[in-house]
């Protein structure tokens, strides 16, 4: 759960005067990216954004819809701010706005559901809502005037899927695939930097096929451009796919985003089954999995790479788990998000007579966690001793990423003495000293 703090606001009005809205964000960097963007819409329209336990006019929740579980918790949410704030507007917006707008309607807490078809209308339908005859003119500069956090931004390089995976409702809530132009790219990840945040991520549904739909450039080459065009310090690569690792895309590691792209590879396996991958209908085989994280490792020195695995799929046999799980190990990566397989009404594989029942799915994902941690463990505890760049959120020392994508904390000592300032936002080098638990404790460099 993503929540924004107030840089500024646009305008010379008194806060007090403004109408205040607070946005919950769950779900994907995806729907951080969408979130940034309604942010700055707000406050450019002349609203304030609030956060903590300040009772808001306004409560936009920018929902998830890739679970059943992603649904509940958005029902959660609404009905928890009805509750919280019963003079408010509650807006259900994002991907389960899209694929649940019927059940959203019917639910006694929200005032509005809005799809993600009409996101760009968010702010004026709430002007409308709210019985406002007028909406302040809208400043149409380029500057964040709401920044998410102080750490890091989402910048959505592309939107949609044409993939259409058989489990996935992403193309129905978010439609074909269209590239944001790379001139604009480079204007945001811009932007970011300027509001003090040095950490942007590229984010997107599948960014190797960026720019299929523009004139003369691809992920490489935007890559490359945001990386000479701007001052941000670190830009991270949200997710790829196996198929994706050309030479000339790791490269880009070592040659012009050296010390800038963060050595972080995110790759889905899904399943270790070729069997159970055609079904899903994803473009790769385990082989291929295999050989896209090696490629990482080989050419980016100290790179984590992390995966997603679905549990229990339609059809999936003992034999085809097993070999998941050898895979898993195979690939010694540094983390796995695990999901036990989610029915999703409309997806061709709600339709498959072949089922795995709720138990074997449950008790598989705990086999694949159990995976999952021993590698986390065992990547962690391999950087001990060395020294890693980490960028600060909230008080120095308290809570930080690596540039590989390691939580970081300062020894106990160390804390007390940095807590003179906050360091939100700050990077510096950390000498890692031991492991606790799967976070690394360590102490300034210098």
């Amino acid at each position: 759960m993503i929540r924004f703090s107030l840089i500024d606001t646009p305008n010379s009005t008194s806060k007090s005067d403004l109408l205040k809205v607070r946005i919950e964000t769950h779900g994907c960097k995806l729907n951080t990216a969408d979130s940034q963007r309604l942010a700055n819409d707000f406050s450019r329209s002349g609203y304030d954004l609030v956060e903590s336990d300040e009772a808001p006019d306004v409560f936009v929740l920018n929902s998830c819809t890739v679970t059943h579980i992603a649904d509940k918790k958005a029902r959660q949410a609404l009905s928890r701010a009805r509750k919280s704030f019963p003079d408010a507007i509650v807006v259900a917006a994002g991907c389960y706005a899209e694929s649940g707008t019927a059940d959203l309607e019917e639910l006694a807490a929200t005032d509005l559901v809005i799809p993600n078809s009409r996101k760009s209308e968010i702010v004026s339908i709430v002007n409308s809502r709210a019985g406002l005859e007028w909406q302040q003119p809208v400043n149409h500069d380029e500057h964040i005037h709401q920044l998410l956090g102080r750490t890091r931004g989402a910048v959505k390089i592309q939107e949609g899927c044409d993939q259409i995976c058989s489990y996935c409702i992403v193309p129905k809530v978010r439609g074909r695939e269209r590239s944001i132009p790379k001139s604009e790219l480079i204007k945001q990840v811009q932007a970011l930097s300027s509001a003090g945040c040095p950490e942007a991520i590229l984010t997107g549904t599948q960014l190797g096929s960026y720019g299929f739909d523009l004139d003369a450039t691809g992920l490489v080459d935007m890559i490359r451009s945001v990386l000479e065009n701007t001052d941000i310090r670190r830009l991270r690569v949200s997710s790829l796919q196996p198929a994706e690792f050309f030479e000339d895309l790791l490269e880009l590691w070592t040659g012009v985003g050296k010390d800038r792209l963060c050595p972080h590879f995110h790759i889905p396996l899904q399943s270790g089954s070729d069997q159970i991958l055609e079904r899903m209908r994803r473009r790769y085989t385990a082989d291929g999995f295999l050989a896209a994280v090696t490629a990482a490792k080989e050419v980016v020195d100290g790179c984590s790479v992390t995966t997603d695995v679905i549990s229990g799929f339609p059809g999936e046999t003992e034999e085809d788990h097993l070999r998941t799980c050898e895979v898993l190990k195979a690939a010694e990566l540094a983390d796995a998000h695990i999901f036990p397989y989610s029915v999703r009404p409309g997806t061709s594989a709600a339709h498959f007579e072949d089922q795995v029942d709720v138990y074997t799915r449950t008790r598989r994902a705990e086999d694949l966690r159990a995976i999952a941690d021993s590698m986390a463990q065992r990547h962690r505890q391999s950087f001990v001793g060395s020294t890693r760049s980490v960028l600060w959120e909230g008080a120095r020392g308290a809570s930080g990423l690596t540039d590989n994508y390691l939580r970081v904390r300062l020894e106990p000592g160390e804390i007390v003495s940095a807590s003179r300032g906050n360091g939100d936002g700050l990077i510096e080098d950390i000498k890692l000293n031991r492991l606790e638990g799967l976070q690394l404790i360590g102490t300034p460099a210098d």
